[in-house]
């Protein structure tokens, strides 16, 4: 337990699992292995390839992207954007985007919230006829 200045007490959680140390791609000594880091408030994947084909929104949710490899280009309502390796897209709750591979093949980290990671799980076992009332359920929502 730690105590603030204040005098309070604060509870310190112990850690549920080991932290997840991402080595550097160009080190010598790093065997590369996916990374997936699941836990209470955003979960961490390594992924490939390009996102959904329409502009969409999250209403409650953050997401991120931090390229490795190849080159995304991310669509938003006013411009489009390249993002080549080393570049991180921060996009925040209520901004639409789509995001697709431009020059692959690409790798790299999508950071999300879990409703964000069931929503995609929903998606990709749902005919695309379905993905407008599947967003809803996840406030989240096709705007183009």
């Amino acid at each position: 337990m730690r105590t603030s200045n204040q005098g309070e007490r604060r509870h310190v959680c112990p850690m549920a699992a080991e932290p997840i140390i991402v080595p550097d791609p160009a080190s010598p000594t790093s065997d590369h292995h996916p990374i997936a880091a699941i836990g209470s408030s955003f979960d961490v994947y390594e992924w490939s390839g390009s996102g959904p084909d329409y502009l969409h929104v999250h209403y409650a949710d953050d997401e991120a992207w931090h390229v490795l490899e190849g080159t995304l280009t991310f669509r938003f309502i006013d411009r489009q954007i390249e993002a080549p390796p080393g570049t991180t897209v921060f996009v925040s709750a209520g901004v639409p985007h789509t995001y697709f591979e431009a020059a692959g093949p690409t790798r790299y980290l999508i950071i999300l919230t879990p409703r964000l990671r069931r929503l995609i799980a929903a998606l990709h076992t749902a005919p695309y006829e379905q993905h407008a009332a599947i967003m809803s359920e996840y406030e989240s929502a096709i705007v183009g």
